[in-house]
């Protein structure tokens, strides 16, 4: 209202619009891809008992050499160029992920701290590397300049599951990942391990295991599956490396694994979910003109309450806690009041 729009028309347009036609559906789960690949990420670092925050730089350098790779050997057949781009995006990523997991579990430096500076570098580098040495030669050529590579050969480009969509078939691969780290986390020997070093890192280095290598295997298995992500919507959305490639996925799926209860599985309702919030949010700046400020805002408190209430779902002990402490206030409040009187 503030900003002279129809609440209850942008409301609406925000929460229909992503699956009110085919359009709004399949651009929701083009949106859920990523999320997705960053979520099962952080649910695999999360697990391991060392948080991630690190996806936005690890999706850039997944996206750049992935790129780089693809142009660079663009004359070799799509059976071989495509799993060696895959793979050189998950190494990437992963590279950049295992950064922080070994200055955590070497240095004791504090992993937020490290992958914050992390997405900040990675930012600079893969800005420099678009608007120089990757830079598409036609922008050079044209004198435009804008900060892009070339495209990517068409015959790696992931097919489209519906025809006339940007829908691909990333979003396949990333439903059977999934079920992959339910498994390698839940039914292998590593994966144990690596919930047993989250749970408790003193009990399991008296047990005979190595926190510090599963520290920094945990979030290098992250950073890869982060740069797994750049590398799908390199090959799969944008078929370049360009500046606004990211959109925010490496934060927003952390959201998406932290509302998905910190399981694989739970990661896929809420990767698209918070896809559908995405897109919808979009919308509604666009059909009632809404300053993108509001926009970022209304986002936020999404995540803030979508949080908040997992929090509050799994310890329902806090919201007693708070109301038993306002009642103590309050009674503190009429006892000097009347105390006054």
């Amino acid at each position: 209202m503030v900003a002279g729009a129809d609440p209850l028309k942008a409301y609406g347009v925000m929460f229909s619009g992503p699956v009110s036609s085919e359009f709004g559906i399949t651009e929701t789960l083009v949106r859920a891809t990523p999320l997705l690949l960053v979520g099962l990420g952080i649910v695999i670092s999360f697990r391991a008992g060392i948080l991630n925050i690190g996806g936005e730089g690890q999706i850039l350098m997944g996206a750049v050499a992935a790129s780089a790779v693809a142009l660079y050997f663009s004359h070799w057949p799509a059976v071989l160029l495509f799993p060696v781009v895959f793979l050189v995006g998950c190494v990437a990523g992963g590279i950049w992920g295992g950064i922080a997991g070994w200055l955590k579990a070497r240095l004791a430096v504090n992993e937020i701290l490290s992958t914050v500076m992390l997405n900040s570098i990675a930012l600079q580098l893969y800005t420099y590397l678009i608007r120089g040495p990757l830079i598409d030669p036609q922008e050079l050529a044209y004198g435009t300049g804008v900060p892009q590579t070339a495209m990517v050969p068409q015959h790696i480009w992931l097919p489209r599951l519906i025809p006339g969509t940007r829908l691909h078939v990333g979003f396949i691969l990333a439903i059977i990942l999934a079920a992959i780290v339910y498994i390698f986390l839940w039914r292998t020997t590593i994966g144990y391990r690596m919930r047993a070093v989250g749970a408790g890192p003193e009990a399991s280095r008296y047990g005979g295991i190595k926190v510090e290598f599963y520290l920094v295997l945990a979030m290098a298995l992250s950073g890869a599956l982060a740069g797994l992500a750049g590398t799908v919507e390199v090959l799969g959305v944008h078929h370049r490396s360009l500046e606004s490639l990211s959109a925010g996925y490496g934060f927003s799926g952390i959201v998406a694994a932290l509302f998905g209860r910190l399981h694989p599985l739970g990661a896929i309702p809420a990767s698209i979910l918070m896809g559908a919030l995405i897109l919808g949010a979009d919308m509604m700046q666009r059909s009632v003109r809404v300053p993108a400020a509001i926009v970022m805002a209304i986002q936020g408190l999404v995540i803030l309450f979508v949080v908040s209430s997992d929090l509050i779902m799994r310890k329902p002990e806090l919201l007693q806690r708070f109301w038993c402490r306002r009642g103590a206030a309050r009674s503190k409040s009429t006892g000097e009041g009347g105390a006054k009187a």
